[in-house]
């Protein structure tokens, strides 16, 4: 068959970039046209995203793409939105996910729903930044926003907006918010109802894989098509893997890892744990852990180079296999590290707290931020192996982070299971591979699975298990279960 073309517009919380992928019915290929930052912007104590640059950014890709392709999709980070009026227009920027506005609101929400029956209703983790904190704020502060507010639109949602003119959220974001019930497959209106959330505003949730319409740019013709647009969906779809016993790390500023399950796993462990259930494609749901990620060291080398030092990614996992093993460890997870900031200040600050040798080398904080990833990647499998009741038997580690040798070693060697890396760019070339099944390209995510396992490169990292790590992981349970 002739090279068939989409274009993935894939926004993560640091960078965007629009991709133009194609399929000649043997192999992807990727061909980056646009990458563009992605900087949020701080005004008078609040945190917005820079979402008209953004659009900027994400037409001027578009535009650069001149090869027929026949449809455009969008995916990017979960929880965020924009509120629009009236006549569809932005009432005001979205609020960045870090945004001290959910600080205290999970209390102000139990006061009003008890904890056990939100993740009753909803199976989606507490975490800082989710949807359902997010709304809560604004009736708390009785923003005029809500007023206005004619239709809520998730981030992608937004942008497929203005590509296509077409206002609706698609699964697998809205399943992330923690205001969707899965038994009821519609937005968790009992909640919402109880929290005076307005819900008139909420538009149809529609499947991956959904045409929006047609781009309303200069590419006449071109669909618009909903991927996965929650970023993680998207790069789970690109999991190269022939086999049902495998666990997915998609790995960069944030770290999610986990299983892919035919339902959602609702229990009374499941909530103990603080595990989520986020929706995937094609009646499949992520059953997986938030973890900190790459966050910690990307503000670590954002503070050495503000001082003067610009360390490559090179010196600095060279730096970090020199020095000594296992002398501080860290939960990536604890509160210390939410915001930015001097973040080798805060690693400090909690080896004091916890009685630990303090990193006193970059070396030395770079191997405490790794070491301590691969151990919370350990407990994080071991729990939803456990509760799943499904073995692992290798851990497919996809997206930028996937890069990172040093870090994929220690995570087999922690875990002692193979580690498979790559591809790297597995969030854009899932998105795309939504498009082409929509579009009767390609037969199903099986079938994109296998061809990816066939022809695309792939780092293997056999495990070299010691008594080591095995020492560190009962240090590292003590001290985050303690």
């Amino acid at each position: 068959m002739s090279k068939q073309h989409v274009i993935s517009v894939d926004l993560g919380a640091s960078s965007g970039r629009v991709m133009e992928v194609s399929f000649d019915g043997q192999r992807f290929d990727q061909i980056e046209a646009h990458r563009f930052p992605n900087t949020p912007v701080e005004v008078r104590g609040t945190l917005y995203w820079d979402v008209l640059r953004l659009w900027h950014e994400i037409t001027a890709g578009i535009n650069k793409v001149t090869s027929g392709a026949m449809s455009v999709g969008v995916d990017t980070w979960g929880v965020d939105f924009g509120l629009l009026d009236a006549q569809g227009k932005l009432i005001a920027n979205p609020v960045h996910y870090r945004d001290a506005r959910t600080d205290g609101m999970f209390d102000w929400i139990f006061e009003r729903v008890p904890r056990r029956t939100v993740f009753e209703r909803t199976g989606i983790q507490f975490q800082f930044f989710n949807t359902s904190l997010q709304l809560a704020s604004l009736v708390r502060d009785q923003s005029p926003w809500l007023d206005r507010a004619e239709t809520l639109l998730l981030m992608p949602d937004l942008i497929e907006y203005w590509l296509s003119g077409e206002k609706s959220c698609e699964f697998t974001n809205v399943t992330t918010t923690q205001i969707f019930n899965p038994h009821t497959q519609n937005w968790d209106y009992e909640t919402l109802h109880a929290l005076g959330v307005p819900t008139a505003m909420l538009p149809q949730i529609v499947p991956a894989g959904t045409v929006k319409g047609e781009y309303q740019g200069d590419s006449s013709g071109m669909k618009v098509i909903a991927p996965a647009t929650h970023d993680t969906g998207s790069a789970v779809v690109a999991v190269p893997t022939t086999t049902k016993n495998y666990a997915y790390l998609s790995s960069g500023t944030w770290s999610l890892i986990g299983l892919e399950l035919p339902e959602p796993v609702i229990t009374d462990a499941s909530y103990a744990n603080n595990v989520t259930n986020e929706g995937g494609v094609y009646g499949t749901y992520r059953f997986l852990k938030n973890v900190a990620g790459l966050w910690l060291s990307q503000q670590c080398e954002a503070t050495w180079k503000a001082e003067g030092a610009d360390y490559s990614y090179q010196e600095l996992t060279a730096k970090a296999q020199e020095a000594e093993p296992f002398r501080s460890l860290l939960d990536p997870d604890d509160d210390l590290f939410i915001a930015p900031g001097d973040m080798p200040a805060r690693i400090r600050a909690y080896c004091r707290r916890t009685s630990q040798p303090e990193p006193e080398t970059v070396g030395q904080t770079m191997r405490a931020i790794y070491e301590s990833l691969a151990l919370k990647y350990r407990l994080s499998l071991d729990c939803m192996s456990e509760l799943s009741g499904r073995s692992i038997d290798r851990l497919h580690i996809i997206g930028g982070g996937a890069r990172n040798a040093l870090l994929n070693q220690m995570a087999a060697d922690c875990l002692n299971r193979e580690v498979v890396a790559g591809p790297y760019e597995a969030t854009a070339l899932g998105n795309a591979i939504v498009q082409f099944i929509t579009l009767g390209i390609i037969d199903d995510v099986a079938q994109a699975r296998d061809i990816l396992s066939k022809s695309i490169e792939t780092v293997h990292y056999e495990p070299q298990p010691s008594a080591a790590w095995d020492d560190a992981y009962g240090r590292y349970q003590a001290l985050v279960e303690g």
